[in-house]
């Protein structure tokens, strides 16, 4: 059987789906292939299902400090089964939106394994047989899987990965999480406030390495103020079972260490996926397990494209659907090309970690000379009245012209106040715009324009 399409699309992830829509919209006959559920990692086992677990461990930490506000309840007690019920629920709803999406552009979701095994064909191994796909264009969008650690293999029960700690069915007494990047940071957040004790380990000088120093250094203060135990420059040497769970054993900056938890989490980062996806004789350019793409998102290939995680670049969900934007334009014969300049991170922690933009560091080294505006959330009188006052604004400007190039947030709501941020970046503002832009009182984003108001002093000083 073999069916015609403008553009067939690999994987159904937010790179991928929006692709797919974008296409259909400019008038594509499209087709979408997912293996397994539409909405990717991010919606599956990543983004939602995570930041559906944190609101609940928001919710309980708020009745715990429910007597702080005047209120007086008895004491909380977690059920895990009901907390994965909900998580479930919120996917599910999601996924039937995605799915609505999609017939609601007119694309062709294929259920199955898809293989690019010509220059202009795809095929798909469905429950139903193989199915032979031809397509003007491709576009391979198949995402990322939980990277491993050699001699530290998965197991599923005492050594999982991100996706396995996501359908847990019991809350462990004692986590040691491998990796203080996002992933690592975000699990240690969620299973501290469940009630585990919680060790990260992480190679690196400090935890969020891609973020400005002293806001990552910054939220790790705050993380070993709710009694996570981070441990900087170490690495897992040996891990041995134990009658009473796991003995591991670690190199760190004061020497050898022994812990004993219950179980382990690699959180090392993800890798492509890209495993069987093209006929071995289609010489696609790739470097270092990734697909090499242009600005354009095309790769080696003529009329074939790669957008998201299976690029290496990036791995942020919102990254991987302006790409697919940017893809789906280009294959339907417009001229567009990406720009990561205003890329905002979040990090769904306790306090949140938000930046966008370029650190000091950076900054610094690229010979700009700049100012740096900060304010405290203990100023903030939302932030008092929220009780939730931790955490500070920097912001990164150029001496000379007050353009702001970075900002860095860790406090609370931190991962939406990014989005002004963003946007001042974007349209080339300067931290005396920002300033002199009238702010809602009391609102947190007041934080923001203190800032400017800072730095907009140290340039008038300097």
């Amino acid at each position: 059987m073999s069916d015609m399409f403008d553009i067939v699309v690999i994987g159904g992830g937010p790179g991928g789906y929006t692709a797919a829509a974008k296409a259909a919209s400019l008038g594509g006959q499209v087709a979408l292939v997912e293996k397994a559920k539409l909405g990717g990692t991010c919606l599956n086992q990543g983004c939602i299902p995570t930041k559906t677990l944190l609101k609940s461990t928001e919710v309980l930490e708020t009745v715990k400090k429910s007597k702080d506000f005047g209120i007086e309840v008895g004491s909380p007690q977690v059920s895990l089964a009901k907390l994965l019920e909900r998580k479930q629920t919120v996917i599910k709803r999601l996924n039937t939106g995605v799915e609505f999406l999609m017939k609601n552009n007119k694309v062709t979701v294929l259920a199955g394994t898809g293989k690019i095994t010509g220059a202009n064909e795809v095929t798909v191994d469905t429950a139903e047989g193989q199915r032979v796909l031809q397509a003007k264009k491709i576009i391979i969008a198949t995402g990322s899987q939980p990277a491993s650690l050699p001699g530290l293999e998965v197991d599923g029960e005492k050594i999982i990965n991100s996706n396995q700690a996501l359908e847990l069915a019991k809350i462990p007494a004692h986590l040691l999480i491998i990796g203080g990047g996002a992933i690592g940071v975000e699990f240690a957040s969620i299973f501290n406030k469940l009630g585990s004790k919680v060790t990260l380990v992480e190679a690196f000088n400090r935890i969020l390495p891609f973020a400005d120093e002293e806001a990552s250094n910054a939220l790790k203060q705050l993380m070993g103020r709710e009694k996570i135990t981070i441990l900087t420059d170490t690495k897992v040497t040996e891990v041995t079972t134990a009658a009473d769970g796991l003995v591991v054993k670690m190199e760190t900056p004061k020497g050898q260490k022994e812990v004993q938890a219950d179980q382990i989490l690699v959180a090392v980062g993800r890798r492509p996926n890209l495993d069987n996806i093209i006929a071995a004789e289609m010489e696609l350019a790739t470097e270092r397990g990734r697909v090499v793409v242009n600005s354009k998102m095309e790769t080696s290939i003529p009329g074939i494209y790669a957008i998201g995680d299976v690029t290496g670049g990036i791995l942020l969900a919102h990254v991987a659907s302006a790409e697919g934007i940017v893809a789906a334009v280009n294959a339907m014969g417009g001229h567009k090309e990406i720009d990561y300049r205003v890329v905002p991170s979040c990090i769904y922690t306790s306090p949140e970690l938000a930046c966008v933009g370029v650190t000091e560091e950076q900054a610094k080294n690229q010979g700009i000379d700049v100012v740096v505006g900060k304010s405290q959330f203990t100023g903030s009188g939302k932030a008092l009245a929220m009780g939730e006052n931790k955490g500070l604004v920097k912001i990164i400007a150029e001496a000379a012209t007050g353009k702001i190039l970075g900002v860095h947030i860790v406090g609370p709501q931190a991962t939406s106040l990014i989005a002004e941020a963003a946007l001042a970046i974007k349209l080339g503002a300067t931290v005396e715009d920002v300033a002199e832009t009238i702010h809602a009182h009391p609102s947190l984003p007041e934080t923001i324009m203190e800032a400017a108001e800072q730095a907009v002093q140290l340039m008038t000083a300097k």
